[in-house]
């Protein structure tokens, strides 16, 4: 779920201080690259020494990634959500339970059945069952509290077992209108179902499955009641979680450094390039490098991310998101390819057919479904081709001309076909608009509404890029939100060394 606009925070925020990046603080956003910016409270730590950790340290760090990447997913997906998964039917692990399960409702009812009855086991669910509901209350609850306890007394229970006096079915009763007024609605369905069960150890074992389906509900609403609060908090939290995980884990931000490394080596090579092609440039100044520039390119090479690698650590909990873009992406990118060759090709065939854009989308995205996954992109577009040929020769006929020759189809599906290939100049081309767009809209104000202008190609995706481009936007300016500071230290080491070398010897001396 992307983050909305009204999310973002103000322009002071979002933009990186001092050609670096900044924090939420703004105060800290004016700081320079010369400034000690570990002297903030929600300022990563320095560097540390490499140390040895500890089992104990790990799995705080484990428990600090797990509350993390959870808070991150609460609050920024508004589809999360907790379901109940059960084990397919058919695999062993779900014969396993159907054999225990069943074994241990069947022990009961034999129980229940001897003469005189066998109470034990029975009372050992409804003392379960009186849990399970005083977990649904909310504090301040009491007087239902007081009655649930009373009734379902397990002590009271076991007297009366021994005199043969249980009520079961009088107790099942009472715990079905107790669930009936804790459940939510989307339950009444199935209280109705239990008071319609006739036998009691079936009618329990449906009172455990509708319990467990409650369980879900709370948690959920109480998921969607924190989402709020989670929400307004989340950039201090994130931070002081990634802090304790980087204070367990000193190498927390190696893949961080390494990413962010790579994208200042492309653009020193960058850089190199366009001196070479000037030959008055001076190439003996050393060339500045905008870190905000540096850091936008890193984000835009996560859009052609080889997800079989591991993703840099700050990005972890966007990692799904900014995947799935990336899938949706080379989907657009094929589309637009198809639209160009078309256009170029048979341009004045395509010119008159009504909605053809709309067409060739609708035709398109189903069979570029999964292309990322095992996919054979290039049977996907001999079929994209036979269905553009069939549209343009049926809107030909009904308007009484000639349709398109044998030659024409073979060449257009031809050119469609290569787009497969690697280096292909019709797919360079559109990617490298589709990378110019988004690196536009990086430029952006955070506050910024409006998309930048469309590069030329795009108009038939232009809808959907808008679309995903305010998606990976908030997710990028989110991000730069939560990390701004480590992001900081990383680039002043990587960019300024002489100055966080300077800094350093300062300390040691100081201290």
């Amino acid at each position: 779920m992307p983050l909305s606009d009204d999310q973002n925070s103000d322009s002071d925020s979002s933009r990186l201080s001092e050609s670096t990046v900044s924090s939420s603080d703004t105060e800290y956003s004016r700081q320079s690259f010369n400034s000690d910016s570990s002297s903030k409270p929600s300022s990563p730590a320095s560097a540390s020494p490499p140390k040895v950790i500890t089992f104990d340290e790990l799995m705080a760090a484990t428990r600090n990634l797990s509350n993390w990447t959870l808070a991150h997913e609460i609050a920024v997906n508004a589809n999360f959500c907790i379901k109940q998964e059960d084990y397919p039917q058919n695999s062993f692990a779900g014969t396993v339970k159907q054999i225990v399960h069943k074994a241990f409702w069947d022990h009961l009812e034999s129980e229940l059945n001897e003469d005189p009855p066998e109470y034990k086991h029975a009372i050992k669910l409804f003392e379960e069952i009186k849990e399970i509901l005083l977990s649904f209350l909310t504090p301040g609850a009491n007087r239902i509290h007081n009655q649930i306890c009373e009734v379902l007394d397990t002590d009271l229970i076991r007297q009366q077992a021994e005199h043969n006096a249980v009520d079961i079915p009088g107790l099942a009763n009472y715990v079905i209108n107790t669930m009936g007024k804790l459940c939510a609605p989307i339950r009444d369905n199935d209280i109705k179902q239990l008071k319609a069960t006739d036998n009691i150890v079936e009618l329990l074992r449906q009172i455990f499955h509708v319990l467990d389906l409650m369980k879900v509900d709370m948690a959920n609403y109480t998921i969607k009641s924190l989402r709020p609060y989670l929400w307004h908090n989340l950039v201090d939290y994130e931070r002081t979680k990634f802090q304790e995980i980087l204070e367990e884990t000193p190498s927390a931000l190696n893949l961080t450094t390494e990413w962010i490394k790579e994208s200042i080596e492309d653009e020193l090579s960058s850089i190199s390039d366009e001196s070479s092609s000037c030959p008055g440039a001076d190439s003996s100044s050393k060339p500045i490098i905008s870190p905000t520039l540096v850091l936008n390119n890193g984000y835009l090479k996560l859009l052609q991310w080889d997800y079989c690698k591991t993703i840099p650590e700050t990005l972890i909990t966007d990692e799904v998101r900014l995947q799935e873009l990336r899938e949706k992406l080379n989907q657009l990118k094929v589309i637009a390819c198809v639209s160009l060759i078309t256009n170029n090709m048979v341009g004045a065939a395509v010119v008159d057919v009504p909605d053809f854009t709309d067409h060739l989308k609708r035709i398109s995205l189903p069979l570029l479904e999964g292309m990322n996954k095992n996919f054979d992109l290039k049977e996907a577009l001999h079929a994209i081709g036979i269905q553009i040929c069939s549209i343009v020769n049926k809107s030909l006929s009904e308007r009484s001309l000639p349709t398109l020759s044998e030659e024409m189809q073979s060449n257009l599906m031809g050119q469609i076909a290569h787009i497969v290939e690697k280096n292909n100049p019709v797919c360079s081309l559109i990617d490298k608009r589709i990378q110019l767009f988004m690196r536009s809209l990086l430029a952006l104000p955070s506050f910024q509404k409006c998309m930048p202008t469309m590069p030329g190609g795009l108009s038939v995706i232009q809808k959907e890029i808008e679309f995903l481009g305010s998606q990976y936007a908030s997710i990028v300016n989110f991000n730069k939100k939560v990390y701004g500071p480590f992001y900081a230290n990383i680039l002043k080491k990587l960019l300024f060394p002489e100055a966080a070398m300077e800094k350093t010897e300062a300390e040691t001396s100081s201290n």
